[in-house]
């Protein structure tokens, strides 16, 4: 999806922007008390409405969201620190050491046997 110039000359970098389920996610944890509909989520969040679906199912088996149609909550705090603070982790590390090479892991599994 092409953005405008402006936005591109004044955002930093882009590969740092929020994910979608990170999004829907701080939505719903910073509104606990509430129950949404995918369509209150998509317009809070300012993501697709589809995309929003998409981003619930996945979070749903998860267990980062709990669903009883039409509506969508955020799930168990604790699973939610769990899952952050290993979102954090990853991030420090990837930081830290650079980002993985899928390919390179592959090559590294045929060359060692393991790839089959």
């Amino acid at each position: 999806m092409p953005i405008d110039i402006e936005r591109f000359e004044r955002e930093g970098e882009f590969g740092s922007e929020e994910t979608h389920a990170t999004r829907v996610l701080r939505f719903l944890a910073a509104n606990d008390d509430k129950a949404f509909r995918r369509g209150e989520i998509a317009a809070e969040t300012g993501i697709d409405a589809d995309t929003v679906s998409s981003v619930l199912h996945r979070l749903e088996t998860r267990d980062l969201v709990r669903h009883k149609r039409p509506y969508w909550a955020v799930g168990d705090p604790q699973r939610l620190r769990e899952a952050s603070g290993t979102s954090e982790s990853l991030a420090a590390l990837n930081d830290r050491l650079g980002t993985e090479d899928m390919d390179e892991w592959r090559d590294a599994a045929e060359r060692s046997g393991d790839g089959e």
